[in-house]
């Protein structure tokens, strides 16, 4: 099937570019810079067993940042290929869904969940999971698409159509998070969560376009009305 005629958020996408998870300049280049926002609020691992649990790990691109942060790092996925190539980086790889996660209660001492909320149908089901798998104390990292008509505008009508934007068709509209109904979940979850806006640097985006740049900082912004992250811990 052609990617064009493929129903929005269809998970075979992944399968289809797995090439593309590890390239600096592929499809999947802002996931590479989002997962080094990620890591910039993630803190030391507290001793030599601690545990991330990275939701929707995709090919394992915070392996990186998780080892030099010293965690055990386990991915929950439900693509086989990006789970081998995340076991290939050094992940250790569980197959599941975020909807239900098959490990235990208060395993994890971070976890993340990077670019996955919009990706279902109950987004406040998968924070359950988070807390669920949460220490108490433990962190939680998110970041999301928001809900609205000027995310739908610039994740969807332009940044598809512009290079280290999302692939086309990658993202339903329908299932872009509502950010009131995220926090209030939250409080009732026993998490105390602040949202934070992101955007590329413009600067260094012009110069990866350029081939300059590997990596483009993501920056905090004011407005959580287009991407957004998420920091929080469990009470």
């Amino acid at each position: 099937m052609r990617r064009e005629d493929r129903a929005r958020n269809d998970p075979a996408q992944y399968d289809e570019l797995a090439d593309h998870w590890w390239r600096h300049d592929g499809e999947f280049a802002a996931l590479h810079w989002l997962a080094a926002s990620r890591a910039e609020h993630i803190p030391p691992a507290p001793s030599p067993d601690a545990v991330l649990v990275d939701l929707a790990c995709g090919g394992g691109l915070m392996c990186p940042h998780v080892e030099r942060l010293g965690y055990r790092h386990v991915g929950v996925d439900i693509g086989e290929t990006g789970l081998r190539l995340a076991r290939e980086h050094g992940v250790t790889p569980v197959l599941g869904s975020v909807l239900q996660v098959p490990l235990a209660d208060g395993c994890a001492d971070v976890v993340v969940a990077g670019e996955i909320l919009e990706h279902v149908e109950d987004d406040v089901g998968v924070l359950a999971e988070c807390a669920r798998l949460l220490k108490p104390g433990g962190a939680l990292v998110l970041d999301a698409l928001a809900a609205g008509r000027l995310s739908v505008l610039i994740n969807v009508h332009l940044l598809e159509r512009l290079p280290g934007g999302p692939p086309r068709g990658l993202h339903d509209p329908a299932l872009f998070v509502d950010r009131e109904r995220l926090l209030a979940a939250a409080d009732r979850l026993g998490l105390d969560l602040q949202l934070v806006g992101l955007r590329p640097s413009m600067r260094q985006a012009i110069a990866w376009k350029l081939g300059r740049r590997r990596l483009v900082r993501m920056k905090p912004i004011r407005s959580t009305a287009v991407v957004f992250a998420g920091y929080g811990r469990k009470r």
